[in-house]
């Protein structure tokens, strides 16, 4: 069984690639949102088993955004990403409904089944 995925970034480009790699690596890429309030509608209405998700986006982060999907569509896996280093972001990693971090000059496939599984 294919698992599916939802991507988001207020960036086009890093969407576009995001969703090369995930399916290079066998997942169904089922969605993108631009921001944080669409990524909350998107995750709600399609159930993504992964959620691909920039932590710095225009109407709020990725935090907040992961918190509500924990609650909203909670099978939903959340993998923040972000340009910045995870250093930046220390303890805040490990929130609510966060699956792990991978920084977008690190993004690949092998990384994002590492850990989240196979699709």
């Amino acid at each position: 069984m294919v698992r599916t995925a939802l991507v988001v970034d207020d960036h086009d480009g890093f969407r576009s690639t995001a969703r090369r790699l995930l399916e290079a690596a066998g997942f169904e890429v089922v969605g993108e949102a631009a921001d944080a309030a669409a990524a909350v509608a998107h995750a709600v209405r399609l159930h993504p088993d992964v959620v691909l998700l920039d932590i710095q986006l225009p109407d709020g982060d990725g935090f907040a955004v992961a918190e509500r999907i924990a609650i909203d569509s909670p099978a939903s896996l959340v993998v923040l990403t972000s340009s910045r280093d995870r250093s930046d972001y220390g303890a805040r990693l490990n929130g609510v409904g966060v699956q792990g971090f991978i920084a977008k000059t690190d993004l690949s496939g092998e990384r994002i089944v590492a850990l989240v599984g196979a699709a």
